[in-house]
């Protein structure tokens, strides 16, 4: 249990056993006034993360715009905009967090998953939930008590959907019956596929089905006992460990010195004492963290190449305190 399964280009440079990764939440801009992002930049902003040596870009699902949530996303189709940011970028992982399934028919999901994966060359990591927005499932006409099952069968919808000419059984999405394929496939073996959150799942079933697991921001002693009871059921099935990662909101202040001080699902805090807490996170298996600057009152230009010289140097081990904007 000292390695995580070799699935594709993305994957494997992001999740490294017992180290740390760093990424970013897409929009990279601060929109705290608004839920709705002004998308200003973004292109520039992606490709700077990528040549400042950020490991992963973060798109999430969002059909509506639901006020009560507060938060629209970067607006735009996340398989679409991957598509776009595939033509713009090279190396960074592209990462979505993540699909809710029940809103999605599987065969839709499986062959954008598998064009993203062709197209960038390995680098799609597909986060997926049940979804936690109530009004989109009337909106859509989907039953919201019956995600849990919805999610299961899309799941096992999209594993089938790599194999050739597949022949799969489902109540809510209809059968493949071996007659005809889905094209294309992923650029490997599979779609490396991510349970955010519970899912309307066991933790048993995530440890048994999913390639990995994303969760929430939580005391780092309450995270520690998760990720163990976690890992030592994928032990009881996988000869091989499977990673962990979560979100990070921050403030980062203009004084590295600056104490942590509380803000929605993270901090405001100065890079020494950033440094230390993600430090903590790799000790008890944290294996990576999305970043989100959407609260972030310094430009953000200037926040992220701060972050590449205090903070990414001491866990990636390709980037360097010397690295700029121009290197």
């Amino acid at each position: 249990m000292n390695t995580f399964e070799q699935i594709n280009r993305g994957y494997n440079s992001v999740f490294k056993h017992n180290q740390l990764s760093i990424g970013l939440v897409v929009p990279i801009e601060n929109y705290a006034q608004s839920p709705v992002p002004t998308m200003n930049d973004h292109v520039a902003r992606v490709q700077l993360a990528e040549q400042l040596g950020f490991k992963a870009l973060w798109l999430r699902d969002v059909p509506f715009h639901v006020p009560t949530f507060g938060d629209a996303g970067q607006t735009f189709d996340p398989f679409t905009y991957l598509g776009y940011l595939a033509a713009k970028t090279s190396d960074i992982a592209l990462g979505v967090a993540s699909i809710a399934l029940p809103l999605h028919h599987p065969v839709h999901i499986a062959k954008s998953a598998a064009t993203i994966d062709q197209l960038s060359d390995g680098r799609l990591i597909l986060g997926i939930a049940s979804g936690d927005r109530y009004e989109e499932y009337p909106a859509m006409g989907i039953d919201y008590e019956n995600r849990g099952e919805l999610f299961r069968e899309a799941f096992q919808y999209i594993r089938n959907a790599q194999d050739n000419f597949p022949s799969f059984t489902s109540k809510a999405f209809g059968s493949l019956q071996g007659n005809i394929d889905v094209l294309p496939k992923a650029k490997n073996h599979k779609i490396p596929m991510l349970v955010t959150g519970f899912s309307q799942q066991s933790l048993q079933w995530n440890a048994e089905y999913a390639d990995g697991w994303m969760y929430y921001p939580r005391d780092p002693t309450q995270q520690k006992y998760r990720i163990a009871e976690w890992r030592s059921l994928i032990a009881e099935k996988h000869a091989y460990d499977k990673p962990f990662l979560q979100p990070l909101y921050i403030d980062l202040h203009e004084n590295d010195d600056f104490k942590p001080q509380p803000i929605h699902l993270g901090f405001r805090i100065g890079a020494k004492y950033l440094l230390g807490y993600l430090q903590h996170l790799q000790d008890i298996g944290v294996n990576h963290i999305a970043l989100n600057l959407r609260f972030n009152s310094n430009p953000i230009e200037a926040t992220l190449e701060r972050l590449a010289t205090t903070i990414l140097p001491e866990f990636h081990s390709n980037t360097t305190k010397k690295q700029t904007k121009t290197a």
